[in-house]
């Protein structure tokens, strides 16, 4: 199952075309697509399946802070 994570790449990837065209008809389709992505996000109570990002370090280390 595709997570939360991807849905908003490719809404935002949208936004950066349509902003990038010439052609305010396209413009405003991609524009529109993006949107209708974003409200089946808010809407949906699906948990988020996106991976998650590996353990780091706490900042208490020596490392961390300088030493």
């Amino acid at each position: 199952m595709i997570g939360r994570q991807y849905f908003t790449h490719q809404a935002a990837t949208l936004l950066k075309f349509a902003k990038s065209t010439t052609n305010p008809q396209l413009a405003a389709v991609l524009a529109v697509k993006a949107a209708d992505l974003k409200s089946q996000l808010d809407e949906s109570t699906r948990p988020d399946l996106s991976p998650l990002a590996p353990d780091v370090e706490p900042e208490s280390s020596p490392l961390a802070a300088g030493y």
